[in-house]
């Protein structure tokens, strides 16, 4: 099931306009997210346009969490953060997806919550592309 208005269902312009796609998992997208003031900042998307948790098969769920585990270790390897914070969200686009928003001591936001989407700091296509790179060597 595909929502034709959802970046993470159509990808293309739809999902440039706030991440890059990185490569697929088991029921699964992983995405770079661009705004990157939390460096090796993540997503990753549902495989189906369903909006809850409770939306899917108990397998499915536990592949998409497996899939985040995934994700979280080599945003840990690659990265190194401090802390990975995991936010749900979704009453927008209403995809069921995760962020997996890395914190570092002493640096932007550390010991608060995340800001969503602050508009802070964008890399050029090379910093992006290495990012990537580093993060599907991880995996």
């Amino acid at each position: 099931m595909k929502d034709t208005n959802c970046g993470y269902c159509m990808r293309g312009e739809l999902l440039e306009k706030f991440g890059i796609y990185i490569c697929d998992l088991s029921v699964s997208t992983l995405i770079l997210f661009k705004e990157q003031s939390k460096r090796g900042r993540c997503i990753v998307a549902y495989k189906d346009h369903v909006s809850e948790i409770v939306d899917i098969s108990e397998e499915d769920r536990n592949a998409f969490f497996a899939d985040v585990t995934r994700a979280a270790k080599a945003i840990h390897k690659v990265f190194k953060p401090d802390k990975l914070n995991y936010g749900m969200y979704g009453d927008t686009g209403c995809h069921l997806h995760v962020h997996l928003c890395p914190k570092y001591k002493g640096g932007d936001e550390w010991g608060g919550t995340f800001t969503m989407n602050p508009g802070k700091v964008y890399l050029t296509d090379g910093e992006y592309a290495e990012m990537i790179e580093k993060i599907k060597a991880a995996l």
